[in-house]
């Protein structure tokens, strides 16, 4: 038997921490009768009062009951917040896709098309992907051999859509998309085995709906005649190089050039001799850089191949990325030859590795009535949610297609892509995983927890991370190891595949240059061979 006042502290102590996790419990609801007596137990003035009652003589096994019910209570009432917050975070998806769908009919009717029309490319669209043909075919190649039957190919020819003067038709016959067949294949395998929709062509911009495991080739089917250099800042050695191969494009290959306004003016103070490399002025412009560049050249190391990739919100033409930095991993080609690659890879076929980009988006609980959502960012190596400043542990809970997978209790979580396999991941545990294995990794940072381990989840899935209602503090989530946001309690983090991949070029084949950036960049499992002297095995 109790007294009263260790009766009174017991219920405190119970309401405080019914499930004996250092919690407090939610409210319970309106309809449960014990709900009168717990809302006076939440304050101290209850307390006080309850201890100037009559005292009360209750036995050990109603106290069990009574917690018992209060675990309960505290169990359902968390599983309706839970399904409260994940009825939002769908709700905000279904809007952004609804707003995103009526955004794009709108630009179509603004540009003059009729409902009709935008139909009937529809359903052209859906009728090649049901026959694998390729529907956007050039007159004047039709008596060309049949560029389909191992791949995939296009001869749609983009213009910029100004045709009033002379002038304006010659520099758009000069400002033409390159065509390109796509073709998969393996070694010691002649058979075309896989389906054509695996690697779709679509407005003369590569897109996937699954990858292929095989190695994937690129033949041009007409030269390409526009190119986009991209360098790493503050370097005078990278500024020499690309002027010089600027000066050599031009001159030796016709090609026309485009630089960032950064290089623009670089070069301009050297010389006036690059006036005819172009820029662009404004994000309008850049958001149609895909329309008319056909290669993207990268001067510098892996983070200047990710800054490239993140100025194509969707298409991204093939990058050829020259080793200039520090780490190497998507940089397989070396400056000093940089004439021979060049040469090679505008006459083609040349090899290519199609890494998938993450789509990640930020459904907040504080929207204006549950539907407002923020732009999408893409993310070629990882998305990162971590505790930022914060001296409590995060607390996240993680969803994969609905289905709850673990509440993550440690530093953070990395969501990492497999070509962001060998970086901030692999610091944290995760595996190396070849870039064209389809999937997303899934990396605890500093789990407390010794079963915590890594997963690596299929590519097609759908990952929701919600911070709960009762964490102790915010999380933090940044793209790329840019873009840092918040996200506040009740705030979700809705990561998928994005349908463009970002299509890069292989020195020889994308296993022989993973293996080699492996080699080089970590130096893995580098060490000395153990010495044939000494005892052996008779």
């Amino acid at each position: 038997m109790y007294s009263m006042t260790e009766y009174a502290l017991l219920m405190h102590s119970q309401l405080e921490d019914p499930l004996g996790n250092g919690e407090a419990s939610l409210p319970c609801s309106p309809d449960n009768k014990f709900s009168d007596s717990l809302t006076l137990f939440h304050s101290e003035k209850a307390v006080q009062e309850l201890l100037q009652q009559t005292p009360i003589q209750h036995t050990d096994d109603h106290l069990i009951e009574f917690s018992e019910a209060l675990r309960t209570v505290a169990k359902a009432l968390k599983q309706a917040a839970e399904g409260k917050a994940f009825a939002q975070a769908e709700a905000a998806e279904w809007k952004r896709r609804f707003e995103l769908e009526r955004a794009q009919n709108q630009q179509l009717e603004h540009k003059g098309k009729s409902p009709g029309e935008c139909n009937g490319d529809i359903n052209a669209q859906q009728m090649e992907n049901s026959t694998n043909q390729p529907m956007l075919r050039n007159e004047a190649n039709e008596q060309s051999e049949n560029c389909c039957t191992n791949g995939l190919c296009s001869h749609e020819i983009l213009h910029d859509g100004e045709t009033d003067s002379h002038a304006k038709a010659v520099q758009n016959k000069m400002m033409r998309k390159a065509s390109f067949k796509l073709s998969w294949w393996c070694k010691g395998d002649i058979s075309d085995q896989h389906k054509h929709d695996i690697v779709s062509f679509e407005r003369g911009n590569i897109t996937a709906a699954g990858r292929s495991s095989k190695q994937i080739s690129l033949k041009w089917e007409s030269n390409p005649q526009t190119v986009l250099v991209m360098t790493k800042p503050n370097s005078t050695s990278v500024q020499i190089l690309c002027a010089d191969m600027i000066r050599w494009m031009k001159e030796h290959k016709k090609l026309n050039i485009y630089v960032e306004p950064r290089v623009m003016g670089e070069l301009l103070s050297e010389s006036s001799y690059f006036n005819f490399v172009q820029t662009w002025k404004d994000e309008k412009e850049i958001l149609s850089l895909h329309t008319k560049v056909d290669l993207v050249v990268t001067l510098g190391g892996d983070g200047t191949v990710l800054w490239a990739a993140s100025m194509f919100k969707g298409p991204v033409p093939p990058i050829v990325s020259f080793s200039l930095g520090s780490l190497g991993f998507m940089t397989p080609f070396h400056s000093e030859q940089y004439r021979d690659c060049l040469d090679s890879i505008l006459k083609g076929p040349i090899s290519i590795t199609l890494r998938h980009r993450m789509q990640c988006h930020v459904i907040r609980d504080a929207a204006k009535n549950e539907y407002e959502t923020e732009e999408p960012i893409l993310v070629l190596n990882e998305v990162t949610i971590d505790r930022g400043i914060s001296s409590f542990l995060a607390n996240l809970e993680c969803y994969c297609d609905n289905s709850f997978v673990t509440r993550v209790q440690g530093d953070g979580l990395i969501l990492s892509t497999t070509s962001g396999s060998t970086a901030y991941s692999l610091g944290a545990g995760g595996s190396m995983v070849h870039p064209q294995v389809p999937g997303i990794l899934f990396t605890p940072i500093c789990p407390h927890s010794l079963s915590f381990r890594p997963l690596i989840l299929p590519e097609h899935v759908t990952i929701r991370v919600q911070v709960p209602f009762n964490s102790r503090s915010p999380a933090w989530a940044s793209f790329d190891g840019k873009d840092r946001k918040q996200l506040a309690a009740g705030d979700a983090l809705v990561c998928s595949m994005a349908p463009w991949p970002v299509p890069t070029a292989c020195q020889i084949d994308s296993t022989n240059d993973f293996l080699r950036s492996i080699h080089d960049g970590l130096h893995w499992n580098l060490r000395k061979t153990q010495s044939v002297e000494g005892p052996q095995d008779l």
